[in-house]
């Protein structure tokens, strides 16, 4: 099929069509950038022929040379015949308009975290220049290490991972943005060895339960399981923060954690601790937030 494809194609609307077709018999799973076949599709197109990804409407009748429509129709049959996310097919990940380099020693970017840094945070940080030093935990990619240093210009950013391969990953992303002055990247486990105090900590850790685990498509299958699942309820890293947090935090400081969709779990274990429930595109139960004062007046 796809060898009689790169035959008889000649424009991207055609490409398109063939790639929504093949991704909705191959029943794919998304969430690595997209949630369907159109825009998986789309993306994918314009990525391969260099095109700008915002617009597909002037590009549809453009007629390809024979190497483009082998070059996309070779990342369809990827995509949907091997299930690989997008994102390791192009090296691309975007969140909001920052965009990263990506490969299968990290998770895809798609933390909600990004969503919240800044502005949100005026009601605990009411100045960014009051963030001298921030901590960035389970740091992957490096994707929200950078948008740290974008948001608090004046901050020192220490980005942790006990993974090297995804620190590799996450090197690459600092040079990109020229950040090797203020981001300083660290191999160990959570908090082990760090000595500093910060004024801000993030984490989007490892929070897919046992059972969940067992139970992801394909494409989940790709990423490091490191990275994903964190014990039987998929806890197990967010209680080290949480039990660690307050000697890491500044007197003023404040914590802002990803949990997915554990948000009862983690309510029941904690049920001394006021979690802030954040808003986000995906709802108000998947980043928490917690001042220095909240964990130390109510210990675990």
């Amino acid at each position: 099929m796809y060898a009689q494809a790169a035959t008889v194609m000649t424009t991207v609307r055609d490409l398109l069509r063939f790639a929504v077709s093949r991704f909705n018999d191959a029943g794919l799973s998304y969430g690595h950038g997209t949630d369907n076949a159109y825009d998986e599709a789309a993306y994918l197109v314009l990525s391969t022929l260099k095109l700008p990804l915002d617009q597909l409407e002037p590009f549809l009748d453009a007629k390809l040379l024979p190497t483009e429509i082998q070059d996309v129709i070779d990342i369809i049959e990827r995509r949907a015949e091997e299930r690989i996310p997008a994102a390791y097919l192009t090296h691309e990940a975007w969140q909001g308009e920052f965009s990263f380099y990506v490969d299968e020693r990290v998770i895809v970017p798609r933390s909600f975290i990004f969503e919240l840094l800044g502005e949100p945070l005026a009601p605990w940080i009411e100045h960014p220049e009051l963030v001298h030093r921030a901590l960035d935990l389970c740091t992957g990619s490096g994707c929200l290490a950078i948008q740290l240093a974008h948001h608090y210009p004046d901050a020192e950013i220490d980005a942790v991972d006990i993974s090297l391969d995804a620190l590799e990953v996450a090197s690459i992303n600092v040079q990109r943005y020229g950040l090797e002055d203020r981001i300083q990247l660290i191999h160990t486990d959570l908090f082990q060895g760090l000595e500093e105090k910060y004024d801000l900590i993030i984490s989007n850790p490892p929070y897919v339960d046992e059972e969940s685990v067992d139970e992801l498509p394909p494409e989940y299958l790709h990423e490091p399981e490191l990275a994903l699942g964190s014990g039987r309820d998929g806890l197990d890293a967010t209680r080290e923060i949480l039990r660690r947090a307050p000697e890491f935090l500044t007197e003023h400081g404040v914590l802002l954690v990803e949990i997915g969709h554990n948000r009862d779990v983690l309510e029941a274990a904690f049920p001394q601790l006021p979690f802030m429930w954040m808003e986000t595109s995906g709802g108000d139960g998947f980043v928490f937030l917690l001042t220095h004062d909240d964990l130390v007046n109510n210990p675990i």
